[in-house]
């Protein structure tokens, strides 16, 4: 299982991002296997992305987020008291956007390694990363 930060799912789901196409092919046979994780907070950071306009998700978001959350595509893991409390016990100074927070704290939990670009995580050591 590998879980994905929400900026690696929405590069791979809409085809845009940094991704090369050798991740892409990964991320999509692991997707074939359903060995791919989101956190809620993906699905709440994803929604006040397509909000602000930073994202375009068609025909609209219910629509766009129900397709994108099959099982078939990707384990959404549930809110959890457990990811709150664990989130507290990062450094103070890793990062300050409460959703990265939140979604290394599932990945320590988890146990599952973490498919980020954002340079605070890689650079923190607080969880596995996945090489893609």
């Amino acid at each position: 299982m590998v879980l994905l930060d929400t900026h690696i799912w929405l590069w791979w789901l809409l085809g845009d991002g940094n991704l090369t196409p050798t991740e892409r092919d990964a991320l999509d046979r692991l997707a074939s296997r359903q060995e791919l994780v989101i956190s809620w907070v993906t699905v709440w950071e994803t929604e006040m992305l397509e909000r602000k306009g930073r994202v375009s998700l068609l025909p609209d978001f219910k629509s766009w987020i129900e397709e994108a959350t099959v099982p078939e595509i990707v384990t959404v893991l549930p809110a959890d008291i457990a990811v709150v409390l664990a989130q507290r016990k990062l450094p103070v100074e890793f990062h300050g956007d409460p959703a990265d927070r939140l979604i290394a704290a599932t990945a320590v939990l988890s146990k599952y390694p973490l498919a980020t670009y954002d340079r605070k995580i890689l650079q923190s050591g607080v969880c596995e990363i996945w090489s893609m």
